[in-house]
């Protein structure tokens, strides 16, 4: 059975400064593009049999400077709705809610571009993506290019978990590497945040 790659996109200006950004298209800085172009000689050395992408540009931008071709772009991999914290720092969110914690408390609603997702509607998006993915690993890997919070929902869930355990995971650094491999027919976190 083959790995699920699950790529973070490159380095923006908004996750340099911790700006929440959802659905927001905001572009990769110039590290941001080089991150994506380190990713290649890692990612050649596998013969993918598919590469799903968030439609978002940062992540679109991030599969082409990586060589990855053949790319389809899934709705359902766009980063989690923040809706009214879209743009906002944790510390800003946290000002007005100190305890606030996204895996607990979620988020409130935003604009008509921004109206926001709970947990539950973010893993329903990310299940139905593993239910196309599954049967494609019978013939080999298959590469994801998301955002850190989807990431982190992606690999929860193919480890079998509930939704609330992404807040385990540490938050995948911009153009890093995720492996979920496959060992007595379960599968396994192999790697995480790997440059």
């Amino acid at each position: 059975m083959g790995a699920l790659m699950v790529i973070r996109h490159g380095q923006t200006e908004w996750s340099v400064s911790g700006r929440h950004a959802g659905r927001t298209d905001v572009p990769l800085t110039d590290a941001g593009e080089a991150m994506a172009r380190a990713l290649a000689p890692r990612l050649a050395r596998h013969d993918l049999v598919a590469v799903f992408s968030s439609p978002l540009n940062r992540a679109l931008r991030t599969a082409e400077l990586a060589g990855l071709t053949g790319v389809r772009p899934d709705q359902d991999l766009t980063e989690w709705d923040y809706g009214g914290y879209e743009g906002l720092t944790a510390a800003q969110i946290r000002e007005p809610r100190p305890d606030w914690d996204l895996w607990r408390d979620g988020v409130v609603p935003g604009d008509a571009e921004h109206p926001g997702e709970q947990l539950r509607q973010v893993s329903a998006r990310v299940d139905a993506v593993l239910d196309r993915i599954r049967p494609l690993l019978d013939d080999g890997d298959v590469a994801v290019v998301a955002h850190g919070h989807l990431a982190r929902l992606l690999t929860v869930r193919r480890l079998g978990l509930d939704a609330s355990a992404g807040r385990l995971l540490g938050h995948p650094h911009p153009g890093t590497l995720a492996f979920l491999a496959t060992e007595d027919a379960q599968p396994v976190l192999a790697a995480w945040n790997m440059p």
